[in-house]
């Protein structure tokens, strides 16, 4: 266990981000570099709790006082070692997990909960600095074939384990690049996709094999001996008001998409561009405070994010017992962006002096607004110009309008952020005969077989819903064993959660 007195040396301290002006600018990621030995001394603040909860708020299992106390000694290579052991690719979750692991941290019961998520970052990317990320080659081959359709991150996770195990793995994505929500969902500035690209260059190196711009049909998979279906849930949850159906209103992924587009350099410019114009964010969630940080850097000329759910009365300030610390109000990098106005008028000298890119976007400010609930559209021409609205409470767990509340609010660009209403039902889930829950959910028993068809796993968010990464991944090593045990007869990969598993309640 790490120093047990680090908690009372140490106060909370995570890397600073980049200064707003700069990154405003451009789409690299926010995060600076933590200064020397900062990392070092938060690991230290891991107590030694007796019971480390943070075990179970993490689905992954990850040992996490064990590296925490390997890092603390500046033992690296161990750390990374037992890091390894349970997750596939801290790099992922490290940017983009939202650290259940620290709201079970014992520490967040009176104090700032350890930064967990900081040292995993850390962690692996130390490891690759010094070349100890290698590909692990399977040391025999059962030639036996597996089929997994999907590259977020339960598809490469299951395809990572298969492989090792020695079978011949074939990864299909209908996108043209690996990778999924991480890579088209998900904006450049949380994680950049050339650590998707480093880890697919491992995977190919130990034997995986991918196919993009590829949509297999159910006769072509009946050539492989088992199936894993990881194709997510990408249908858009709509929101059914009066006006819905007016120009300028998309779903928030296919905003994201497209400017991740650009950023690959497929296109030169989005077809759903912000700039200029007053943005609307409906849904108060990761994907919306995408779309907000997204279109401040487009330049728009202000943002807004309705959230439905009431602001939390705790902030990180206050004494909030676990486990409630999950629920905190945090401030995401976007909305650490929203409180910055960018005038326009910096000189070009002045962006020389800054560092600054050529671009100088026009003025840009956001907000967020909580327990809102839109009521109708309104329109002009058959394009969006604006929204009626309305404060909502809750009564009796219950949302309900608060009667002389309603308002009116502009907008000539609004971005439905309602998360997603299950996996795509026709199509080769028809076809290879899956079967699906009241929620959209591709149904599967305890070892992620469809009982329709046995040859076919499904791992991640199609079956489970929409979901965490840290829990896609999980998934999808769980059912990697699951698909080696039915294989070979018995496996030695891990298990460590189950279809029926849950998230920590509060």
């Amino acid at each position: 266990m790490a120093d047990p007195h680090g908690f009372q040396k140490y106060t909370r301290a995570e890397p600073a981000h980049r200064p707003v002006p700069l990154r405003l600018l451009d789409y690299r990621e926010v995060y600076e570099k933590a200064p020397a030995g900062q990392i070092e001394e938060q690991a230290a603040r891991c107590m030694d709790c007796g019971v480390p909860f943070c075990h179970e708020g993490c689905p992954l299992g990850n040992i996490i006082p064990e590296w925490n106390d390997l890092v603390r000694q500046g033992r690296w290579k161990e750390a990374y070692d037992r890091l390894h052991a349970t997750n596939n690719f801290p790099e992922f979750t490290g940017r983009l997990c939202p650290a259940p692991c620290e709201g079970s941290c014992v520490l967040a019961i009176n104090d700032d909960a350890v930064t967990i998520k900081n040292v995993e970052l850390a962690i692996v990317e130390h490891a690759f600095e010094k070349g100890w990320v290698e590909p692990v080659k399977p040391t025999f081959d059962t030639g036996l074939t597996v089929a997994v359709v999907g590259s977020g991150p339960a598809g490469m996770a299951a395809a990572q384990q298969l492989t090792r195990a020695g079978h011949r793995v074939v990864v299909f994505e209908r996108d043209d690049r690996i990778g999924g929500l991480m890579r088209y969902g998900v904006p450049e500035y949380k994680m950049e996709n050339r650590w998707i690209d480093r880890r697919i260059a491992q995977m190919e190196a130990e034997g995986t094999q991918f196919r993009v711009n590829s949509s297999p049909r159910a006769a072509e998979l009946a050539l492989y001996d088992a199936i894993v279906l990881a194709t997510g849930t990408p249908v858009p949850r709509p929101l059914k008001v009066e006006g819905a159906d007016l120009d300028g209103i998309y779903p928030a992924m296919e905003f994201l998409t497209a400017q991740n587009h650009v950023n690959e350099g497929d296109i030169n410019t989005t077809p759903i561009d912000a700039r200029g114009k007053k943005v609307v964010i409906i849904g108060g969630g990761d994907t919306g405070t995408d779309c907000f940080g997204t279109a401040l850097r487009q330049g728009a000329a202000s943002v807004t994010q309705f959230d439905i759910r009431p602001r939390s009365p705790f902030t990180r300030a206050e004494t909030t017992p676990w486990p409630m610390y999950p629920n905190l109000f945090r401030t995401a990098t976007a909305h650490e962006e929203g409180d910055y106005l960018i005038t326009g008028d910096e000189s070009a000298d002045e962006i020389a002096a800054l560092g600054l890119a050529s671009r100088n976007p026009a003025s840009s400010m956001g907000e967020r607004r909580f327990a809102v609930n839109t009521v109708s559209f309104q329109g002009e021409q058959g394009h969006v110009t604006g929204l009626i609205a309305n404060q909502i409470r809750i009564v009796a767990g219950k949302r309900e309008p608060i009667e002389g509340t309603e308002f009116p609010f502009e907008a000539d660009l609004v971005l439905i952020a309602l998360g997603f209403s299950g996996a795509e039902q026709g199509g080769l889930a028809h076809d290879l005969g899956v079967t699906f829950d009241e929620r959209g959910r591709m149904i599967r028993d305890n070892e992620y077989r469809s009982p329709t068809n046995s040859r076919v796993y499904v791992a991640g968010d199609n079956g489970r819903g929409q979901s965490l990464i840290v829990w896609a991944i999980a998934e999808g090593r769980a059912c990697a064993a699951a698909v080696d045990a039915d294989l070979m007869g018995e496996t030695a990969l891990p298990i460590a959660v189950t279809p029926q598993d849950a998230p920590l309640s509060v």
